[in-house]
């Protein structure tokens, strides 16, 4: 939503685009998991009284419209691009299928999975932390509003430090909130890595997979071995 209360951002969506293209170009497999928080919070709305299920549906559509829009965005830039929605729509997205997800990210085509799991109580993190592990990424890049973990909120507090990296255990022990607990424990149970890194710094996509001091790590990178065919 960039600068604004809610809605999609124009700018923000071209801005996100041109990175996600960038990496596309450099021949990286790019699934991303896309929020709908800048249109509806299925959470929010149950706390003021709406049935939290119902909620947590109408939040899923919400995720929808944005991969819809980031859809658009990246294939005006000559990016393929395949939105696979966990909930049947079948005039506006494919339903997700995992290994028609794994053939679209070996022909160099991006993937927005949308709608979440599919199912209430789970939020955006678990999402991206299940289909992650389903198509075998080697990594989880976190975007936030913030340049990685803090000890406190550095919004609050000035003497709040980054913390470089991080053991799962150590998110838990201390309820950082970078991500839910179901997310950290599934990527700490499969030993799979986080980063946390502020998307709203033009080039930080770029430069996290490159290998920079960018955010915070969770986890540990392990070095890839790949086999030619």
């Amino acid at each position: 939503m960039g600068e604004g209360k809610y809605g999609i951002s124009p700018r923000t969506l071209q801005q996100i685009a041109q990175e996600i293209r960038e990496l596309v170009e450099m021949g990286v497999e790019v699934g991303i998991v896309i929020g709908g928080g800048n249109i509806f919070r299925g959470v929010s709305a149950s706390t003021e009284g709406m049935d939290r299920a119902s909620a947590d549906y109408m939040g899923m559509l919400a995720t929808v419209i944005n991969g819809l829009a980031l859809q658009d965005s990246l294939e005006k830039l000559n990016v393929f691009t395949r939105v696979q929605s966990a909930i049947e729509m079948q005039q506006l997205a494919e339903p997700y299928i995992r290994r028609r997800a794994v053939r679209h990210l070996e022909k160099g085509r991006v993937v927005i999975f949308a709608a979440g799991t599919g199912n209430p109580y789970f939020t955006t993190d678990t999402a991206a932390s299940l289909r992650a592990m389903e198509i075998h990424a080697e990594v989880i890049l976190k975007a936030t509003k913030v340049d990685g973990i803090y000890t406190a909120d550095p919004m609050k507090d000035p003497t709040a430090t980054r913390y470089k990296t991080l053991s799962y255990i150590e998110v838990l022990k201390k309820n950082l909130k970078v991500m839910d607990s179901t997310a950290i424990s599934l990527c700490m149970d499969n030993e799979l890595p986080i980063i946390v890194f502020d998307l709203g710094q033009p080039g930080n996509i770029l430069r996290v997979v490159q290998g920079e001091d960018v955010g915070t790590l969770v986890g540990e990178l392990k070095p890839q071995v790949h086999q030619e065919t």
